[in-house]
């Protein structure tokens, strides 16, 4: 009997929004394929992350994968990824992350199995980094772009935007969540959530990256809202408004729980992709107030289905306005546009689209 095509997934960043999108993912085409992830572990990743995902997915950690540049450990990494790969045999390989995307476009050839990178948010674009450390990721990237049989696909319009100025040899698909599920637990909840005074959340590890400065700061700015940030992280000192609840690492159900309770979702990111976190959001129906960024401004179209900022100023003046209006139609577009143009269904397919083009050519 003709064996199933294997697809292996290759992740450093095993957390957050990138696993979701693995979930989703990896659960959507295991009945067509064969599937192996290659895994870093990090604080993000959660506990028992294996009962996510369906049985027939196959694990392999990479044991020295680090989340920093480290000589020692990067070569280790890249030694390991070798033995999978030549362990595995793959028929495709999909990087995730700018450390697997380096790494992996590094280790493997590309002859034997096409090789799919998605960086999920590019490191040269990460304002937490020193210019020449961003001109280093760049350079990097673009080196790696050269790589025979390989194609970058990015996870939102504005992140492939940025890959062709390294590479023609691009396409995307928009990150999209499984909204049968989702509406479940929303169906699920609807009888016992307890209502409370008019709530604003967040979701994500407290980092440079999410600027939780902003967030502080809009949170001073409104001392009678109610402000949750769902997650934890090193930075979480810089929460220090009286009006804030840091709820620390949740399980999905219990952060989404949380999320369903609230009224308006916030994002303060200094970048992004395409975040999971909005498009839950904007299925469940919330006013969604984002920072001007790429994967932000690709799907939130101001005064449409959801409102862009770009300062203190302007964050709290749309949070007052909020406040005092129902705004259903903004909600309804954003419930809509999710339903359209981000689940999980159309991801999949699309996916499963290019994947069998590649096996195809091959």
């Amino acid at each position: 009997m003709k064996r199933k095509p294997r697809i292996l997934y290759v992740v450093e960043a095993f957390g957050g929004g990138i696993f979701t999108y693995l979930v989703e993912l990896a659960n959507g085409l295991c009945d067509d394929y064969d599937i192996y992830i290659a895994y870093g572990l990090r604080k993000q990743t959660p506990d028992h992350f294996k009962k996510y995902f369906n049985k027939k997915i196959k694990f392999v950690q990479v044991k020295n994968f680090r989340r920093s540049i480290s000589p020692k450990y990067d070569l280790l990494a890249f030694l390991e990824l070798r033995k999978i790969y030549k362990k595995i045999k793959p028929d495709i390989v999909h990087l995730n992350s700018s450390k697997a995307g380096v790494l992996g476009r590094l280790a493997f050839s590309g002859k034997e199995a096409p090789i799919f990178y998605t960086p999920h948010g590019y490191s040269f674009l990460m304002k937490s980094q020193a210019k020449s450390k961003r001109k280093l990721f760049w350079l990097a990237e673009k080196a790696c772009a050269f790589k025979k049989n390989t194609i970058t696909l990015s996870c939102s319009l504005g992140e492939h935007k940025e890959t062709l100025k390294l590479t023609k040899k691009a396409q995307y698909i928009n990150n999209g969540i499984d909204i049968n599920s989702l509406q479940s637990l929303i169906n699920k909840n609807k009888e016992l959530i307890r209502k409370h005074n008019f709530s604003i959340y967040t979701v994500g590890r407290i980092s440079y990256q999410k600027n939780p400065t902003l967030f502080n700061q809009i949170a001073l700015s409104l001392p009678n809202v109610r402000f949750i940030w769902i997650g934890d992280g090193e930075l979480r000192n810089e929460l220090t408004s009286p009006n804030i609840k840091i709820t620390g690492w949740l399980k999905r159900d219990d952060a989404l729980t949380i999320a369903m309770d609230s009224d308006v979702f916030i994002l303060t990111s200094l970048w992004e992709g395409l975040p999971m976190s909005l498009l839950e959001a904007m299925y469940m129906r919330k006013i969604c107030i984002v920072s001007d960024v790429i994967g932000n401004h690709d799907v939130i179209k101001n005064e449409l289905n959801g409102y862009v900022c770009n300062t203190k100023e302007s964050f709290t003046t749309i949070i007052n306005k909020v406040r005092e209006k129902d705004l259903l139609k903004i909600r309804t577009n954003a419930y809509q546009d999710v339903v359209k143009n981000y689940n999980t269904k159309i991801m999949i397919q699309k996916y499963n689209k290019i994947y069998n083009e590649s096996l195809l050519k091959k």
